[in-house]
């Protein structure tokens, strides 16, 4: 008898799951509550008609150095990565820094850091591999390759301001591993923030910061039909709101915390106590622009990466993320994308798009001033830029949990990226995908490795499951149910 597999949400960890257990010949059912797959890797015509916009994540450096993405034949379901010359740059009054696919390329554009660039980034490229697959994994294991590991964590484990001053002298240096180091999305001056830097760069020496042709959805909807290919369904408009209405051997749960505590109120106290202490990261405040033109930088050397880290020099970026804990910063460190200069199919033949979004506490809704003051941010680089804005869609922190409940706050990472978020995510486990519940998992961004579009959790989450199942059937035979 074919064992059974009903998988909750749709986006990639749920996808990733999905395709792992029907590698495995399980038959396979996804069920998303929404009309469109995908969670938040999804694309659609925000502002006005023809233009496509990102629903979600923008840049996918990770969907590409994914160990479980490289095994997966997504090409052949229509799936093509397209890089910009240089993966960042960050603008600065002296000129912009640029973080190029080259160590060596990027170490020349920093000056007097660049002996250090090299010093600090070289043996962690040329280890990548084994970097990714130690660190796209719970932490609390053995680890294959301890010394890879080791190396990492010493430089990874300080605070980024920390590292970016003790290690860096001069501005673009310091400004560019502070850009970096915010995708963390908690303040700089915390434990870890600099492993979440290093860790970007990187994939940037590695692969480049590619993005899906034709956007984001081109990620889900490879997945899909690769899923579809092995036999999985997937059931569209169709929310779970009771564990034991599925029929299945396993289920695995694409969702946070919060929402398996709703779905599943017969949890033991002592875990329901950890799941309800599990701390969600910062909101966003996120803006999709349709333009006329391309952005005008004051640096056209700006224009040559699809991803721009407005935010100043180090302490610039310090004071913002410090700040965000408690409303919108005075100079927000704004995270842009700019697809179309690379992906002319975003936009009608001569216009272009913007991604754009800055942190703010969970469920933070735009105050009068907001969006003029981070749309100064962008003209201060880049003089002229409201004259070529036709439509602009902003989604605040509280509307990504209104459209997406397992965005709490409108935290689209999963959880807080602090040292305790980091190594208990959501409990302090070997196997946290494993609930008390027998046959349930959690494999969600709320699970290791955490938020990023990678599937390893939801392909880990799998592979606990297949274990667990096959001990389970050895051990007493048979199998089936309702769970």
């Amino acid at each position: 008898m074919t064992s059974r597999a009903a998988i909750v949400g749709s986006g990639p960890n749920g996808l990733a799951a999905a395709i792992t257990l029907a590698r495995a010949g399980w038959r396979v059912d996804v069920y998303e509550a929404n009309a469109t797959p995908g969670g938040a890797v999804r694309s659609a015509a925000l502002t006005l008609p023809g233009f496509i916009h990102d629903v979600g994540s923008a840049i996918h450096p990770l969907a590409v150095v994914s160990p479980f993405f490289r095994t997966l034949p997504l090409t052949r379901y229509g799936l093509d990565f397209v890089s910009s010359p240089a993966a960042v740059a960050h603008p600065l009054p002296g000129g912009a820094a640029l973080l190029w696919r080259s160590v060596d390329e990027t170490a020349d554009g920093l000056g007097i850091d660049g002996p250090a660039y090299r010093r600090l980034l070289t043996p962690l490229v040329n280890r990548a591999d084994a970097l990714f697959q130690e660190t796209l994994k719970p932490l609390l294991r053995v680890p294959r390759h301890p010394l890879t590991l080791a190396r990492f964590g010493l430089r990874g484990l300080p605070p980024a301001a920390l590292l970016a001053r003790t290690i860096f002298r001069g501005e673009a240096a310091r400004a560019l591993f502070a850009g970096l180091s915010a995708h963390a999305e908690v303040p700089l001056t915390q434990p870890v923030t600099s492993a979440y830097g290093l860790m970007l760069a990187v994939s940037a020496h590695v692969v480049g910061w590619p993005f899906p042709r034709g956007g984001a959805q081109a990620i889900t909807d490879a997945m899909l039909g690769y899923l579809e290919h092995l036999g999985g369904r997937v059931h569209m408009n169709h929310p779970v709101d009771r564990l034991g209405a599925l029929e299945a051997d396993v289920q695995l749960l694409d969702i946070s915390p919060r929402e398996f505590l709703r779905l599943a109120p017969q949890l033991p106290s002592s875990y329901t106590r950890q799941l309800r202490r599990f701390r969600y990261g910062a909101g966003t405040i996120k803006l999709d622009y349709a333009l006329s033109a391309a952005i005008p930088w004051r640096d056209p050397r700006t224009a040559l990466a699809a991803t721009v880290h407005l935010g100043g020099p180090l302490e610039a970026v310090v004071d913002s993320e410090a700040q965000s804990v408690s409303g919108l910063p005075a100079q927000p460190y704004v995270l842009l994308a700019q697809h179309t200069p690379f992906d002319p199919s975003r936009a009608p033949a001569g216009h272009h798009t913007a991604w754009l979004y800055v942190h703010v506490p969970g469920g933070y809704v735009p105050q009068p001033g907001d969006i003029d003051r981070i749309e100064a941010q962008i003209e201060a680089l880049a003089p002229g830029f409201r004259d070529v804005v036709l439509a602009r869609r902003v989604t605040s922190a509280a509307d990504a949990e209104r459209l997406n409940r397992n965005l709490v706050g409108g935290d689209v990472g999963g959880g807080a990226n602090t040292l305790a978020g980091t190594v208990i995510r959501p409990v302090m486990s070997a196997s946290p995908y494993r609930t008390p519940l027998p046959g349930v998992y959690l494999c969600s961004a709320s699970t290791p490795p955490g938020g990023g579009v990678h599937g390893m959790a939801g392909h880990h989450a799998a592979l606990t499951a297949l274990s667990d199942h096959a001990t389970s059937r050895r051990r007493w035979g048979g199998g089936g149910g309702t769970i």
